[in-house]
């Protein structure tokens, strides 16, 4: 079957490519012309070039695909690049919409995040598919993104216009991630070099389950519903603990108030509007505090999904780090 994958450069991307060609389908990778595509080295795919933001080059690239997923997304938390992610995560996503329509693309597999579904500032409010997007007020951009993007997909599907799937896993741990962006603190705890923790919670999924609820959700997911692909609900305290224990480190002693992390964000975001690099935003600040819980029974129950614990998804991340001399 023909299968194109956009996004396939990155980690989850490379994970769901090598997955689909292992599986036996033909699978055309949507990248960049200047893309690093190391992640995709020894996968059997063929390469496409072509940009989400670029509806010309998706109706090149789709003619004749059977299924798109799509991947492709920014993730970012600074006000500066507020206006990348609505380029690339809103129409990026309208675009890859229109084409599958105007293709007659038979399936659309649709990547979004828990973000789209929101977050809570307590530890008792566990979020699940049904949970109303609760944190418009804080105007973070990649939630705010996540979720008109998914908005985008629903409505289409609603009016018959394509056949789209939608997932939203938690927060993805496994071998290679350490290489993300947004992974550079995970690394410093692992390195024992980082001592704080904030009072938040967050969601732990293995890149592996996520990857068999993806394949799943395409074959046997209903028609514009949404999926929740959520682990372990842990403390970000714990986290931490557990990177630093897989690693042989100490974890980070010293809890940083809420107070003081929404102060340092501010500062943050005013060094930024003067052209300085300041220690963290506004929004990495939210992101800290806030209880990132979800609740993942609908996709046990209808697609399969098994989790596995997130000691063992965390273990993977940190083995990796240790094999590429990340933590010597």
């Amino acid at each position: 079957m023909k299968v194109l994958v956009t996004g396939a450069n990155g980690f989850l991307g490379s994970w769901v490519t090598r997955a689909l060609v292992k599986e036996g389908h033909e699978v055309y990778a949507l990248v960049r012309p200047n893309s690093d595509t190391s992640e995709l080295n020894g996968i059997d795919c063929k390469f496409i070039h072509g940009d989400v933001t670029d509806i010309l080059s998706l109706l090149e690239a789709f003619k004749g695909i059977d299924t798109v997923f799509h991947l492709a997304g920014v993730i970012a938390y600074k006000k500066s690049e507020r206006a990348l992610m609505e380029k690339v995560n809103v129409q990026g996503t309208l675009n890859v919409v229109e084409v599958c329509r105007e293709c007659k693309v038979r399936r659309l597999v649709y990547l979004s995040s828990v973000v789209a579904i929101g977050s809570a500032l307590t530890q008792d409010h566990v979020l699940n598919e049904s949970s109303e997007f609760n944190v418009h007020d804080l105007n973070l951009g990649y939630f705010e993104t996540k979720h008109k993007a998914e908005q985008i997909v629903k409505k289409a599907c609603d009016r018959g216009e394509i056949d789209a799937v939608i997932l939203n896993p938690s927060t993805i741990y496994g071998s290679g991630d350490a290489k993300k962006g947004s992974r550079k603190m995970q690394v410093k705890v692992a390195q024992g070099k980082f001592k704080f923790y904030t009072s938040g919670g967050v969601n732990v999924v293995a890149v592996e389950d996520v990857v068999a609820g993806i394949l799943s959700a395409w074959k046997n997911g209903r028609k514009g519903e949404r999926y929740i692909l959520a682990g372990e609900n842990i403390l970000i305290k714990d986290l931490f603990t557990m990177i630093a224990k897989e690693a042989g480190v100490n974890p980070p002693p010293h809890h940083l108030p809420d107070q003081i992390l929404h102060v340092v964000g501010a500062v943050g975001d005013c060094l930024e509007s003067v052209g300085m690099k300041g220690p963290l935003s506004r929004e990495n600040a939210w992101t800290a505090t806030m209880y990132h819980w979800f609740d993942s029974s609908k996709a046990q129950k209808e697609l399969g999904f098994t989790p596995r614990p997130a000691r063992e998804a965390i273990h993977n991340s940190v083995q990796w780090m240790k094999d590429q001399g990340l933590l010597s």
